[in-house]
This record gives C-alpha cells, structure tokens and sequence, in this order.
C-alpha cells in the first residue's frame, strides 16, 4: 500500500514545518524553551518557597527558579542538613526552618512547592491557600480519598491556584499525542497499555541515608504527623516511600503519571472500574508496599487501559504508554511520539478455496458486486509518523512556566486540583483492589468509591 507523501505528512504535523523535518517521516516538535524569554516586569515578580526538600523538592525547584521573574526566598525541611544544603545551592540569605508554618506567615511569598512525603500534601497545601499562597503539589494529591474533596473546597473557597505536579500534562509530546488522538490518527481507540518499569536500587527507592541522621538532626515528631507514632527510624524518614504510612506505593509513585497521561490526550475522567494485583517479589527489606503491581480499569469511553509497575526488571528502566486503535497504534516512549498507521480492511475478505470451481465462482461474483474493487480508491494511506523535542527539552520546565502563568494571571491551571484527585483517586484503585482482592467502582465524574 502507497506510503504517505509529503505534502500530506506535513500538514498532518501540525506544530512540524518543512524546516524541522529530520528525516523521512520524523519530524521536531517546535518548543519555545530556546527563544529568547520576555523581560518581567518587577510587578510580575514571583516570590516562593519550596516546603519539603528532599530530591523531588529540590528537583522542582531548580527546574521553577528557571522560570523567568521567579526567585526563591524560603526552604521549609525537617532534616538539617537538607536545609544547610539549601543554603549551599540558592545563597546564605534564604530563610530556612523545620517548621512550614513559619514560611506561611510570610507576607514577601506568593506560591509554595510542596515536595513532602504524600501524608503531608492535604495538610501543608490546605494550610499554605488558607494563608493566601497558591500551591504547587507534588504528585499525588492525596493520600487518603478524603483528602481531595477538602483541598478542592479550600481552592474553591479561598481563590487560590493549586496546580498538581505531573508534568506530562505540560509535556509538548502529550499535547502532540492529544491532537493526533483527536484527529483519528489512529480510528477509534480501544486499548491503552501503559508500563513504568525499573530495576535499580535508586528506582526501587533505596535512597542514601546521610550518615548524621538522628533525632536531633530530623525533627521526627513533625515528620510524622498523622502517621503512626513510632520511634526514630532512619530508614522511615528518608526512604518513606517504602510504606504505606507516609506514601502510596507505586500506585501512588508511578501510576498516577500514567493516569495524567492517559486522562489528558484522552480527556477522560477516569476509569469507572478496576482490578488490580502483584506482590512484593524482591526487595523484601522491610518496606510494605508491593514491588510489582499490575492493574485493569475500564473506562467508559470505550477502552480499557492496562497498567505495569514492575521494580524487579532485568532490562533498562523502562516508561510509555501505547494507543491501540481501530487503525493503528500511537506510542509515547522516551522524547518522542510515533504513529503507526494500518487502515482496517474495508472489506472482510473470504475463504473459498476447498470449495468447487463452481461455488468459488458463484461467491466471488456476488461479493464483488458488494465489494468493488474501486472501493479501495482514495483509501487513507498506511505510514509512519514520529515526532520528537529538541535535545534538553524539559517538561518540569513547561509545567512551572504554566503554573507561573496562572498565578500572574489568575486564570486556570493545566492541571487543578480536580484533574489531580481524578488522577490519584484513580490510582489508588489499585491498592484499594489488592487489598480487598476485588474488584473496585468508582464514579469519576462525582470522584466517589461505589
């Protein structure tokens, strides 16, 4: 079958031109993160503080101070040495303290980075809106299903911006991903399979310890918070992912960004039922949450979606999601989104070849008269489309600048807390399935457990 041409490749590219062609049928997608950036004015000059400084914090922060007209002024932590580091990365002059609440009560600071261990998003994002910052928070929303309902009411209530940080939603592959999606470059979806796989310690969340870690180093009493009152455990403070007290598992972890994902191209609410299992396979040192989870939800869209977190993999760590379609597959993997297109026969074919000469005859004349051959004329062409970013492009960038914008403007986020609760809610279907070992429902529209 005739491969697609030129001319119709490009106007299918959309953000793609004749000048960023790479290669036959690959194309660059156009990003604004090397243009030259606008002046701010010292009006739109944005004061924030980042509150929890582990190494998603400090990740976001590095990636938000980037932003043009944003400056950081406070780190909130409960580990010294966390907050000696601050110091050491963004000047002597920036306001540290064990204690969030100290940094609220800050008239000279807009916005806060929540990076705190998920059993603290509710009450630090709650507490930072009623003291009038807007918030962005770490994935995933919440921790607890009642959490979401209570941070949505204080955004309603209080007017502030509360953006979700699953960066895809911001990613230019996705948005590219969402247009070709909407455009049937792919005929009617039906399936989503999606994986995040790793198999290294770092992956698995084995972080490093510091050597002086103690009661008097980590403030342990307020690190815990609502969780279970136990004693000092070094292990527990900084590799907290690792139980249930503090995170979600990989539900929570991973999972999530796979349902942002899907939710944003698909402009989904959410699945409406899911199944969920695996265990805990290798890394059997003490954690409680499950290294392998796979999981089925079905949306009522029309298609199901099949998710894998897998933290005992032999290969290379591993992250995509594919679109199966009634006329191809769409791929996101990488820095890139591909398209393979393979048109559904418009006609069902037949089998006559063990019957007689005769029959075959009879057959073959009356399909054709319901099938002409001519039928095939002006079919849509079968191809090959990848489109990629430019080298150092980075998503976490284009997240904050929009997050950014929406706190200058005041207009909506890409990602509010609504899109976050249906994305977390979602995953955590998942926990909620392996533990009870059944299936769970779930209204995504009214984002409540059936």
């Amino acid at each position: 079958m005739q491969g697609i041409n030129r001319r119709t490749f490009l106007k299918a590219a959309g953000t793609a031109t004749a000048e960023t062609l790479l290669a036959p049928r690959m194309y660059a997608l156009a990003t604004a993160q090397n243009e030259p950036s606008q002046p701010v004015s010292a009006n739109d000059h944005i004061q924030i503080a980042l509150i929890g400084a582990g190494g998603q914090g400090m990740g976001d922060t590095k990636a938000a101070v980037e932003v043009p007209g944003v400056k950081l002024v406070a780190v909130a932590d409960c580990y010294d040495g966390r907050l000696a580091h601050s110091k050491e990365i963004w000047g002597s002059d920036i306001f540290t303290t064990r204690d969030y609440r100290e940094i609220l009560e800050r008239k000279d600071i807009d916005a806060v980075i929540i990076g705190t261990p998920d059993h603290w998003h509710k009450q630090a994002s709650v507490d930072a809106m009623k003291a009038g910052k807007d918030v962005y928070c770490e994935k995933p929303m919440i921790h607890l299903y009642s959490d979401g309902p209570e941070m949505i009411e204080t955004a309603r209530t209080t007017k502030r911006i509360i953006q979700i940080g699953s960066q895809r939603v911001s990613s230019v592959i996705y948005a590219k991903a969402k247009e070709l999606l909407a455009s049937g470059a792919i005929g009617q979806l039906n399936m989503v399979t999606a994986r995040w796989d790793r198999n290294s310690a770092m992956g698995a969340w084995n972080y490093t310890v510091p050597l002086d870690a103690s009661p008097e180093t980590c403030d342990w009493p307020r690190f815990l918070g609502t969780a279970p009152k136990i004693p000092f455990n070094a292990e527990h403070f900084f590799q907290w992912r690792k139980w249930k007290a503090y995170g979600s598992g990989v539900a929570g972890d991973l999972f999530v960004h796979l349902f942002s994902g899907t939710h944003f191209i698909t402009g989904s609410h959410g699945p409406t039922r899911a199944m969920a299992t695996g265990g805990l396979r290798f890394w059997k040192d003490g954690r409680d949450v499950p290294d392998v989870m796979l999981g089925l939800f079905d949306y009522r869209e029309g298609f199901n979606l099949s998710l894998r977190v897998n933290f005992v993999d032999g290969g290379e760590e591993s992250e995509g999601l594919i679109f199966t379609g009634s006329e191809g597959t769409m791929e996101i993997v990488g820095n890139s989104v591909s398209v393979s297109r393979v048109p559904r026969e418009k006609e069902p074919g037949y089998t006559i070849s063990t019957f007689t000469e005769a029959m075959q005859k009879q057959i073959l004349e009356e399909y054709r008269k319901k099938y002409p051959v001519t039928h095939f004329e002006g079919a849509p062409p079968a191809g090959f489309e990848k489109y990629v970013v430019p080298h150092g492009y980075s998503d976490s960038y284009d997240h904050f600048k929009n997050f950014f914008a929406s706190v200058r403007s005041r207009q909506p986020v890409v990602e509010d807390a609504v899109f976050g609760y249906r994305a977390a809610g979602a995953a955590l279907l998942g926990n909620l399935s392996m533990e009870r070992g059944a299936v769970m429902h779930w209204d995504p529209d009214a984002m409540k457990l059936l």
